[in-house]
């Protein structure tokens, strides 16, 4: 019988915790195991660890999570051999890429990151502890990996300053489980945006518009954001909404126009398209700010719209919401968009045919 490969992937979060995790490797996992790979999925943060890893203070707890988390790599470092390490983002969460550069002395290390993560990022909850933080640990990471999984041009650019072997593979989603939902007919346009509490103040950069909308059509739109829980804004009329794995489709498909506004700068470049992918593959009508991959993915009003100015997203919002065919037929070019370019479906074998690579 023929040896099967070993994988094993290395990340902080728990299965369908991280949408970088959940879109960039976990829902490969099937196919490389499809295709002969034995794969170990390698997490630090439990459930319980969020709670406490991610509010101010809890530094005994924060400390015993760390030396767990120590304890963890140490023991995979000199404990059993895999052919490839898959690193998401990071193996640690504090600034050192010494667990990675130990993984690169016994096997094929892959780095995969869909983010701008050289610039230095500490959540609001750990800001006395940004002084563990490293800015130079991803080109560390980079050095040190075989191969490296950038998601867009701007992300593979950086990292070729330091390994030629960088591969674009973009963020992609599973068309077989986001499917349109065609039921909803009839009531208010529902305008909406996805995210979390960190990535909340990028909805915030289309108030003004919205607001704008809002006294236009009264209502005839509605405005739903998905990600916060505790987000309020009597003005529009929006109570926001936790985000839970369980209600995440049923949520979104009750979108008729999806929004993704962006600075421009250079966090924002290194972004992927996530939110608006999800609006396109679930056949809903996108709008995005146009930086980075988003102009790659948008062809303006052919499979969605970008807007810049005020005016702009003013006026494509209008568009959409004026006209329902409009809005359908955009949702279909979209959808389209993602089936064939952005699915796991039209990657899933230069994945694999990635990882063969490195045996």
């Amino acid at each position: 019988m023929e040896k099967k490969a070993k994988i094993l992937f290395e990340c902080l979060h728990r299965a369908d915790r991280s949408p970088s995790q959940r879109f960039r490797f976990e829902q490969y996992i099937a196919a490389l195991e499809d295709a002969g790979f034995q794969c170990t999925f390698s997490y630090l943060l439990n459930p319980s660890d969020d709670k406490h890893f991610y509010t101010p203070g809890n530094y005994f707890q924060k400390g015993r999570i760390l030396l767990k988390s120590i304890w963890k790599r140490v023991r995979e470092i000199s404990g059993k051999k895999y052919d490839i390490v898959f690193v998401q983002r990071e193996a640690f969460m504090l600034g050192t890429a010494f667990f990675e550069k130990q993984f690169s002395k016994r096997s094929k290390v892959v780095f995969d990151f869909d983010d701008s993560i050289w610039i230095q990022d500490v959540s609001d909850s750990n800001k006395s502890l940004s002084f563990l933080k490293n800015p130079d640990k991803t080109m560390d990471i980079i050095k040190a990996a075989e191969r490296v999984f950038a998601g867009n041009r701007y992300l593979a650019d950086y990292a070729l300053q330091w390994n030629t072997h960088v591969t674009i593979i973009p963020t992609t989603i599973d068309t077989d489980l986001y499917c349109p939902d065609n039921q909803k007919q009839g009531g208010a346009v529902c305008i909406g945006w996805s995210g979390s509490v960190t990535t909340l103040a990028h909805f915030k950069l289309s108030l003004g518009a919205l607001i704008r909308i809002k006294n236009k059509y009264g209502s005839k739109v509605e405005i739903k954001v998905i990600g916060d829980g505790s987000y309020v804004n009597e003005e529009l009329g929006i109570k926001g909404l936790p985000w839970k794995m369980d209600t995440e489709l049923d949520n979104l498909r009750k979108i008729d126009i999806g929004i993704m506004p962006l600075e421009d700068d250079e966090w924002s470049n290194g972004k992927c398209g996530l939110k608006g992918l999800q609006y396109m593959s679930l056949g809903i009508a996108t709008i995005m700010s146009p930086v980075g991959v988003n102009k790659e993915i948008i062809q303006q009003g052919e499979n969605g719209f970008l807007a810049t100015t005020e005016d702009e997203w003013v006026q494509k919002l209008s568009l959409l919401i004026d006209d329902t065919e409009l809005r359908a037929r955009i949702g279909i070019a979209g959808r389209r968009t993602v089936e064939k370019s952005y699915s796991v479906n039209a990657w899933k074998d230069i994945y694999i045919k990635e990882m063969n690579a490195l045996l």
